[in-house]
């Protein structure tokens, strides 16, 4: 699985994580920055359970907190229509 953002949308980083901007809706959707985080590392082609991997160790949480926090993430930018897989 490799992810893409969706060719209408478009993303800025900022202090504080990103922002996604759906240009054809005009929606756009904020990401903390261990979201923008997330959404980097799959847009490079990481696994999401290696992301998670990462995550719990860095932040010293539970694996399973943290694959269930990427899971949410890559759902929630999929149901968006911001990102999509090939």
């Amino acid at each position: 699985m490799h992810l893409h953002l969706h060719p209408d949308v478009v993303t800025t980083e900022t202090d504080d994580g990103a922002v996604l901007l759906n240009l054809k809706t005009g929606r756009y959707f904020q990401l903390n920055a261990t979201g923008s985080g997330v959404l980097r590392q799959l847009l490079d082609g990481c696994a999401p359970d290696d992301i998670a991997t990462a995550l719990a160790d860095r932040h010293k949480i539970p694996s399973e907190r943290a694959e269930n926090d990427v899971r949410a993430i890559l759902d929630q930018l999929s149901a968006a229509g911001l990102v999509v897989t090939s």
